[in-house]
């Protein structure tokens, strides 16, 4: 990549907060104009900032630019950034070198905000000033126009506008052309094709040859579109603008780093298959918590063949060893990838009570259970390595795993009061409460990180809402408003209460029969049934079994709240074939019974079955699991390790350009072996990564996905 740059957006309110703590506000004054209360984003920052994008192999920067404007507010910061050896550019929206607040400072009280339909004489002027000033600093200017604040240029869209854009760009380069270089085409341009501005190319606008087209992906880490191989031949080439923060609808993420190292190499290795090479930009937010996927973007960048589908894991590992010494290397670089991966399932901003399921495959037990293992880690490692190295570890790998692990379990407790309220548990209120407890540990752990970590040496990098969505924008403080949390009222005498793995209900005084899910030899899997109280008064139960074969993790106890009980099978003893039993819970005033479905063929045996074998009515594979793997020439199946919500994922690849793949006959091919045990229609799942249509006048199943096959034996 000939530019590899970062973009600090969404800069407001930590880093701009830091920045004000640190260097304070730029001074006041009228020429240029600079109000009060403007963060000093000076020397004083950039130097160490553009130290930084030179070390992680970048060469290139979009500034802050919320409520600041780099050429004004320290005149100084274009002479430093060329002395560095950085090239400066505006964001998408700020053209000609001109920051929006460049135009707010000077004419928002009696213009409004830019709009070239209404005052093309004064933004020409405004344009012209802006690359006068800069022409001599290597620059790569913005063309085109949109609206203030990440809007549209006008109402209406390519039809109503695109003649006006067109209009605006040749209006621009016969600025450059006299300001810069009679020879245009020498000047570095670059046209975003962000959000509403990719309709107008979809319309048919083009920008000049030698114009670099910058795409866009979608906020969320997945390239919408790139070069096709008549755009591929463009003299100004083409690019990508990257996401590791946004702010926007249908939601911000903004708090701490949810990229994985393998969904970036996913993406971007595919731009560079595709040419999109002249120009990568990242937004990186508030800076502090990117530091690692910043490196290793900037880095992939920089050398595209070095780091692989394979090899991944090799830069975590390399970078931790770099920070905190070879000891703890491999273990920090899979906390570092398992906190990420994590997080990517499920934003922290995007989480709610009910994103996992507290009924099925105990998945919210699961992820919080996941989450807390690596913290554990992390603390522990933070307890030994050396003394001088903890606050960046603290820093970079311990905080956000611990917090991460904290949100997490705060909307497990959450999903259980509103669950355990339907149900009737008297632990519902406790719930409530561990709930509340969990937020204000949370306001905790932020205030540290502020006033008590580093002796506040990074103080306002916690500033940043996580808690409290209700809408796409982010709450202007942390709270439990996004949460309505239940209080029942609990009576004083005791009544039993049960529960199933797989249901939602709770009996006794629930019609239809109480079922767990089912059992079978191969899988041997074990469910739980939930005894609880209803009232306030312990009691005793008892639970009972009708076969030896039903094994109970205990069979009674006094219940004050709730008790899980943990269902196996003994295999050695349960009838062959299909079998039923049931599990009676009883205390001295009521009774439930479930009923225990299992399954125990006589054939085939569980060591000599081949394939993957059906379990409570499903088989779940992993894709790199396959039984066999058919590439067809060049059109071939690559595994990206720990891509994914669990162990890998598979990509289907195949030269730039080649024409699709035809199943059966070109089409590489992954085939899994199964076994189930009924016949008829079966309907197979893929889960996969979000993937958009990126080559134009292709489908989108023939631009990614080839033929799955399916070896199935019905048994």
């Amino acid at each position: 990549m000939k530019y590899r740059g970062i973009f600090l957006n969404d800069e407001a309110p930590d880093l701009s907060n830091w920045i004000t703590g640190k260097h304070g506000a730029v001074p006041t004054g009228t020429n240029p104009p600079v109000p009060p209360g403007v963060a000093n984003y000076g020397r004083g920052f950039y130097t160490n900032l553009f130290e930084v994008i030179l070390r992680c192999r970048g060469n290139y920067l979009w500034p802050a630019m919320w409520n600041n404007a780099f050429n004004e507010d320290d005149t100084n910061n274009p002479a430093l950034a060329d002395e560095y050896g950085i090239v400066m550019g505006n964001s998408h929206q700020e053209p000609m070198l001109r920051a929006q607040k460049e135009w707010d400072r000077r004419y928002l009280k009696t213009l409004g905000t830019w709009n070239y339909a209404k005052h093309p004489d004064v933004m020409e002027d405004f344009w012209r000033a802006g690359i006068a000033r800069n022409k001599n600093f290597e620059s790569i200017i913005t063309m085109g126009l949109r609206g203030a604040n990440d809007t549209e240029m006008a109402p209406g869209g390519p039809e109503a506008n695109r003649a006006l854009l067109e209009k605006i760009v040749e209006v621009q380069r016969k600025i450059i052309s006299e300001e810069v270089n009679p020879d245009v085409t020498r000047v570095p341009q670059l046209w975003c094709l962000y959000k509403e501005v990719l309709d107008f190319y979809n319309a048919g606008m083009r920008a000049p040859d030698d114009v670099t087209l910058l795409w866009a992906e979608d906020n969320w880490g997945n390239v919408r579109r790139l070069p096709t191989a008549e755009e591929r031949q463009r003299s100004g080439g083409a690019g990508v603008y990257y996401h590791f923060d946004y702010h926007g609808g249908p939601r911000n993420y903004q708090w701490l780093n949810t990229s994985p190292l393998p969904k970036i190499w996913d993406q971007m290795s595919l731009a560079k298959q595709y040419g999109a090479d002249r120009i990568w930009i990242v937004n990186v937010g508030h800076f502090k918590g990117y530091e690692l996927p910043m490196e290793f973007f900037l880095n992939l960048g920089w050398n595209s063949e070095r780091w692989t589908n394979d090899n991944l894991d090799e830069f975590t590992k390399l970078w931790a060893a770099r920070e905190f010494g070879n000891e703890f290397a491999s273990d920090i670089a899979d906390i570092l990838a398992k906190y990420t991966k994590y997080n990517s399932r499920r934003k922290p901003e995007m989480l709610a009570p009910d994103t996992y399921s507290l009924v099925n495959y105990s998945e919210a037990e699961t992820v919080v259970n996941d989450f807390k293992t690596i913290a554990d880690r992390a603390e522990n490692i933070y307890q030994k390595i050396p003394a001088d190295r903890r606050d960046a570890f603290y820093q970079l790998v311990l905080f956000p795993t611990k917090a991460s692990a904290l949100v997490n379990e705060l909307y497990l407790a959450a999903g259980k009061n509103s669950l355990f309220a339907k149900q009737g548990r008297a632990s519902a209120n406790d719930f409530a409460a561990e709930t509340r407890a969990l937020f204000e540990k949370d306001t905790n752990l932020m205030a540290f990180y502020n006033l008590s970590f580093a002796g506040g040496k990074w103080n306002h990098f916690m500033d940043q809402t996580h808690l409290g969505y209700t809408t796409w924008q982010d709450p202007p403080h942390n709270s439990l408003r996004a949460i309505k949390l239940v209080e029942n009222e609990v009576p004083d005498v005791a009544a039993l209460g049960m529960a199933v793995e797989g249901s939602e209900l709770a009996w006794p005084n629930t019609n239809g029969v109480a079922v767990l899910p089912p059992f079978d030899a191969f899988n041997q899997q074990r469910h739980f049934i939930d005894v609880f109280n209803r009232g306030k008064t312990n009691f005793q139960f008892t639970v009972v079994t009708s076969a030896p074969w039903i094994v109970l993790s205990e069979a009674r106890g006094t219940i004050e709240k709730d008790k899980r009980i943990w269902v196996n099978i003994d295999w050695s003893q349960a009838p062959t074939g299909a079998v039923s039993g049931a599990v009676k819970i009883f205390d001295a005033t009521d009774k439930v019974v479930v009923k225990v479905d299992a399954f125990n063929p006589t054939e085939p045996a569980r060591d000599s079955v081949k394939g993957f074998v059906e379990g409570e009515g499903f088989v779940s594979i992993e894709p790199e699991h396959f039984t066999k793997k058919i590439n067809a020439g060049e059109n071939r199946w690559i595994k990206i390790a720990d891509y994914g919500r669990t162990l890998s994922g598979m990509r289907a690849t195949q030269p730039v350009d080649a024409p699709s793949a035809t199943p059966g006959k070109d089409s590489p091919c992954l085939e899994y072996q199964t076994h189930l045990f009924g016949t008829g229609a079966v309907e197979v799942v893929t889960i996969t990564s979000p993937t958009l249509n990126f080559v134009a006048g292709r489908g989108f199943d023939a631009q990614r996905f080839s033929q799955f096959r399916h070896g199935i034996n019905m048994g």
